[in-house]
């Protein structure tokens, strides 16, 4: 394949000691001409492999039917009103319905409408404390620099906004709906309506990463925000100060603990914490004297499951949420001393989202459920019967493969034992193989409805999901042992993963392909620098790849805690160790890698997979092609059905393609 031609600049940085070379420093730049010319090259490039992809169509309308299920989500009640997400089959966005005593539904937010061209999401919305009001965030674009707007829900009209630089900005009302608590430019601001923007009193000006919330009757707000490995934490009691100026007290700072905090409709203090218990516990406490040392233990830790949510009801019933290595479990307790009473049956092996009630009380919880074949759909739990059952399904159906679901522990490098899921159709003998991994951020694979997995298995491949360290699935020292110093176990998590596909005779390196998606993708660039022998092919979407650089746009500055900074000389050490930019070497023969970047994407900067895509197309010593899918109009998250339809396709296509996979996905 004769690559598009990219200057390599003798640029290098010279920090703390070390030399690091950057040819490619000039793709940072999307405005230049050299980088649009490149780029342009580059699409072109991508469409014409893409086209000649065998059973591309195939893929898409496979993918196109599975995704038609829609999708639906768990209700937030205010009185006799509920308000919920819903996307059906013809729908390109979820849609924002309210719906009345009489379950007559109306639309309230609908992007397509908004929007027709199906670049505008909706990316977070809040109701006031009666139901009347309703604040909301829409971004163009794929940006996510959320504006908010607040509507009335009666008459549909805005009756404030847009406020600018709301990111998927938590929001809390004050009891008599006439103002509420933000996140506005990474500080918390208090605005009242009808004022602009521009007055509204900074409570935090500190610019960090905060979460808010309030009791039910207004009095208690908790302000949260990130630090290192865990979170900062005050309370305010607003009956005591001026919402204006709230006291805000400490109830825990410069710690590796997180701790998730709810002041009851009882005035107790709930407190999610994983102080002195990695997997978590649920403590309360009194919201006079919040710190730690009054903290009493009402949920202990399990040995085996990670606790993840919880919700009061009515008749001193606790309901508490946990994944025990990623699956889901419901347990039913006594509110006033914590024991078991019981366990809230649930339809599977699968995952179970956050619960939902009425901030009023009630016996009632609604949650979504979802697993590997089976659509999200929400159901309730009756804590006066001790039912659960499908309360709202997802909208629409379809036949999904029959799969069977293994669950393998396999060794790391170090000796440490990790879980894997492999899903295939039954069958022996190796067969062209997806291994998909995340590993940051303390965020966990949980089995879930997927419609670029299961088109795969359908037409005869496998699909292994690794629970790596850095994620959520253990706990929090799963998570601590796969970030900053420790990174390397991530990546030497996911390699053992391949090898063991390969020992075990689920695929051979010939048929193996790895995949992941933002930090994934900086998990499957590793790899493929690292171990470039042991893939077939592999995508890398919207990934961090320059780890030198990468504090430098984006989000990137947030991430430090995670990653690690190059300004420190020890920690640029251990960055360098496994950025897959610097580790790309002249003369191997890489797997065939498609990069995928989209030109929206504030989080993580497409220059990451420009820079890479040239890297590796100098240096692969193989004809086994690099390529660049480029999308502009789209970012790193939410986009329309069909814009997420065609990528996964194309993704699929490509893998099929450079590991083997002939059989074709059924659908109709």
């Amino acid at each position: 394949m004769i690559y598009p031609p990219a200057e390599r600049q003798p640029i290098v940085d010279h920090l703390h000691g070390r030399a690091v070379p950057d040819p490619y420093r000039w793709l940072e730049d999307p405005a230049s001409q050299a980088t649009r010319d490149w780029l342009a090259a580059q699409e072109k490039l991508w469409r014409d492999h893409a086209a000649a992809l065998p059973g591309r169509d195939g893929w898409h309308a496979r993918v196109s039917e599975l995704t038609g299920v829609g999708t639906v989500g768990p209700p937030a009640w205010r009185g006799e009103r509920r308000f919920f997400l819903r996307r059906t089959a013809r729908q390109e966005h979820a849609v924002l319905y309210v719906a009345g005593p009489g379950r007559v539904e109306q639309a309230l937010v609908d992007p397509m409408e908004l929007d027709p061209s199906g670049l505008t999401t909706l990316d977070h919305w809040q109701p006031d404390p009666h139901g009347r009001l309703l604040a909301y965030q829409l971004s163009r674009s794929g940006d996510e620099r959320s504006e908010l707007y607040v509507m009335d829900v009666g008459t549909r009209q805005v009756v404030d906004g847009p406020i600018d630089r709301c990111r998927y900005a938590p929001v809390v009302w004050l009891p008599d709906g006439k103002a509420f608590f933000y996140v506005r430019s990474r500080q918390v601001c208090l605005h009242r309506l009808g004022t602009p923007a521009g007055q509204d009193t900074v409570i935090c000006a500190a610019e960090r990463s905060y979460g808010l919330g309030i009791s039910h009757d207004g009095r208690w707000l908790t302000v949260s925000a990130a630090a290192g490995g865990g979170n900062d934490l005050w309370l305010a009691d607003l009956s005591a100060s001026c919402p204006d100026s709230p006291s805000l007290r400490v109830v825990q700072e410069s710690t590796d603990v997180v701790t998730v905090p709810a002041v009851g409709r009882d005035g107790r203090m709930y407190l999610l914490t994983t102080l002195g218990a990695p997997r978590g516990r649920l403590c309360v406490a009194d919201p006079a004297h919040p710190g730690p040392e009054h903290w009493r233990e009402l949920v202990g830790p399990d040995p085996e499951a990670v606790i993840a949510d919880f919700a009061v009801l009515d008749d001193s019933v606790l309901v508490v949420a946990r994944t025990r290595h990623a699956i889901s479990e419901l347990s039913v307790h006594d509110l006033a001393t914590g024991e078991p009473l019981g366990r809230v049956p649930l339809p599977g092996l699968g995952s179970a989202g956050r619960m939902s009630t009425r901030p009023e009380g009630g016996h009632e919880v609604w949650f979504t459920y979802t697993d590997s074949v089976t659509p999200a759909g929400v159901h309730r739990y009756d804590a006066r019967t001790g039912r659960s059952s499908l309360w709202d399904p997802a909208p629409g159906s379809v036949e999904v493969p029959e799969l069977s679901a293994r669950r393998l522990v396999y060794t790391s490098a170090d000796g440490t034992a990790v879980r894997m899921v492999v899903l295939a159709r039954p069958g022996s003998g190796p067969r062209p193989t997806i291994l998909y991994g995340y590993g940051g951020f303390g965020l966990s694979l949980t089995p879930s409805y997927s419609s670029y997995i299961l088109p795969w298995v359908e037409a005869g491949g496998v699909f292994a999901l690794a629970q790596l360290r850095g994620g959520g699935e253990e706990g929090a020292q799963w998570h601590r042992a796969g970030m900053l110093d420790r990174k390397q176990n991530v990546f030497d998590d996911f390699i053992a993963a391949a090898e063991r596909l390969i020992a075990d005779g689920w695929t051979t390196a010939a048929q193996l392909a790895a995949c992941g998606e933002s930090n994934g993708g900086l998990l499957v660039g590793a790899a493929v620098t690292q171990r470039p022998d042991l893939f077939a092919a592999a995508v890398c979407s919207a990934p961090l790849l320059d780890m030198v650089r990468y504090e430098r746009s984006g989000l990137g500055p947030s991430w430090r805690p995670e990653y690690g900074s190059a300004a420190d000389p020890e920690q640029l050490g251990w960055l360098l160790g496994y950025s897959p930019y610097h580790r790309v070497r002249d003369g191997v023969d890489y797997p065939a890698i498609l990069l995928t970047a989209f030109g929206g994407d504030s989080r993580v900067d497409p220059c990451h997979a420009r820079k890479m895509c040239a890297a590796l197309q100098w240096a692969t010593s193989g004809s086994r092609p690099v390529l660049l899918r480029h999308e502009s109009d789209v970012g790193h998250g939410a986009r329309a059905a069909g814009r997420a339809a065609g990528l996964a396709a194309d993704m699929l296509a490509f893998l099929a393609a450079h590991t083997g996979l002939r059989g074709r996905p059924e659908g109709r």
